[in-house]
């Protein structure tokens, strides 16, 4: 005698068919649970027989995998597939009783080796594609503020289906299984993503290839960029493209609308040493450019980010007086800056000074505004700081900055760093002061150029003052 059928489930009022064995069936389902009364009245054994369809639809998939031939022979169950994934989907949006129901059949585990599966085909059919990305999309909802699916979706899912994903050719694909890992992650699981670098890098090509895509730059802002530790053992491993695409998301962060947190600034004191000590080793790379051989070699473009990491952090006031005392920062950018200054002057290249309007439309050169945040890091350094003032006038670096102002297309608000810098190097600072002075009475520096960057030498006595201009130019 045949066991009793399970009675028919109710969802508000609406019949749900028992049992459910077809695609119309399911895509009823599906269409239920869009409303949410109809998720939160849902009968349990739903889930169970949902399963049960997924699993025998799976065998299918499996076959394929072992036996190519059958890929085209894969249509109804993919269809039956990608419907059980829709309603499994749908069940659980903002719904955690359905969560745990479904999590507690195991369906994640099922999930998870289904979508490694699919990766394993590789082919593009268009239901397998629309499978693969209701699979990943129910990942991410049943992970969704429920830390217990969180814990056992990370558990089947990494490292492999990260690693499967990520770097998926489909766009979709790529930005629902970023999502699933943002969802997963946390301070734990991010120690297990040092011992899986692959993935984390993964992550920043997809946001290089899909900088609209949200879910790739949340993991590297709300995550990655939180673990200094992750972000130093990363940026070993990247390539010089990888590094840049970081640090240009390390900029918006430190840049963003909201000012760092207190418990941020400890984090980027962290990646301060990282970039600092990178840019002390490292800098002298980018005199790569000057040669149209190496016009855009990689290892210098990362150089000049880095000073441009740097020109914010030390715009911080939390982070300013961590580099104001770093060895070797202000003597290397004080030694970089007179090497571009000399090799710009001797010789035509990529630091020349470029005294004409680009026309609208060109293509700025890689090391645009380069001399203007030497000359506005030294001018940070030295704020509030006399053992920085007088370090570059010991390094002749006053003369040096004086020097280097004049009309560049190519190194925009090039005065205004200028006069900030000299104002930090004065200010409180009679040594400099006179110093300036000096150089202007003994012609060593023009007293049209003192105007220009906002200063005049006015005599008192025997004494020589420098004093700011009423029309001292704007930052």
């Amino acid at each position: 005698m045949a066991a009793p059928r399970p009675p028919p489930g109710r969802l508000s009022g609406v019949m749900v068919p028992a049992p459910i064995q077809d695609l119309e069936a399911l895509r009823a389902l599906t269409a239920l649970f869009k409303e949410q009364r109809n998720r939160e009245t849902a009968p349990r054994t739903i889930f169970q027989r949902v399963l049960d369809i997924l699993k025998k639809s799976s065998h299918a998939v499996e076959l394929a995998c072992r036996d190519p031939s059958q890929v085209e022979h894969l249509a109804s169950s993919l269809q039956l597939i990608t419907e059980c994934f829709r309603c499994l989907r749908n069940a659980c949006i903002e719904c955690s009783v359905n969560q745990n129901s479904i999590r507690n059949l195991d369906t994640i585990g099922v999930a998870v080796d289904l979508i490694l599966l699919f990766r394993e085909l590789r082919v593009e059919q268009e239901s397998l594609l629309t499978a693969f990305r209701c699979g990943l999309q129910f990942l991410g909802n049943i992970a969704s503020r429920n830390e217990e699916s969180q814990s056992i979706v990370w558990m089947h899912a990494f490292p492999e289906l990260f690693l499967s994903c990520l770097n998926h050719p489909d766009k979709k694909i790529v930005a629902y299984s970023s999502m699933i890992l943002f969802t997963s992650l946390n301070s734990e699981r991010m120690k297990e993503l040092e011992e899986n670098l692959n993935i984390a890098i993964d992550v920043i090509e997809a946001h290089q290839k899909q900088p609209e895509s949200e879910w790739p730059f949340l993991i590297i802002t709300d995550h990655f960029l939180k673990s200094p530790e992750l972000v130093k053992v990363m940026y070993a491993k990247m390539s010089n493209q990888e590094r840049v695409t970081l640090l240009d998301l390390m900029i918006a962060k430190i840049m963003g609308d909201e000012p760092l947190s207190k418990d941020e600034i400890p984090v980027f004191l962290s990646h301060a040493e990282l970039i600092a000590s990178t840019f002390v080793d490292q800098c002298k790379t980018v005199l790569k450019l000057t040669s149209e051989q190496h016009a855009e070699d990689e290892e210098a473009l990362t150089t000049i980010r880095l000073l441009d990491v740097l020109c914010e952090m030390a715009a911080n006031t939390d982070l300013l007086g961590y580099l104001q005392v770093f060895p070797g920062l202000l003597e290397r950018v004080i030694e970089l800056l007179r090497v571009i200054h000399v090799a710009g002057s001797d010789t035509i290249n990529i630091f020349s000074t470029c005294a004409c309007m680009k026309a609208e439309g060109d293509i700025s050169n890689m090391a645009e505004g380069f001399k203007s945040h030497l000359i506005r890091l030294i001018g940070n350094l030295c704020y509030k700081n006399k053992d920085n003032q007088d370090k570059v006038n010991e390094l002749d670096g006053i003369a040096l900055i004086l020097d280097s102002c004049s009309i560049d297309d190519k190194n925009p608000f090039l005065t205004q760093w200028v006069v900030l810098a000299i104002r930090n190097l004065t200010e409180d600072n009679s040594q400099n002061q006179d110093l300036i002075a000096k150089m202007e009475e003994q012609g060593l520096a023009d007293a049209s150029l003192l105007k220009k960057v906002g200063f005049e030498v006015e005599k008192r006595g025997d004494k020589l003052i420098l004093k700011s201009t009423s029309d001292t130019p704007q930052l």
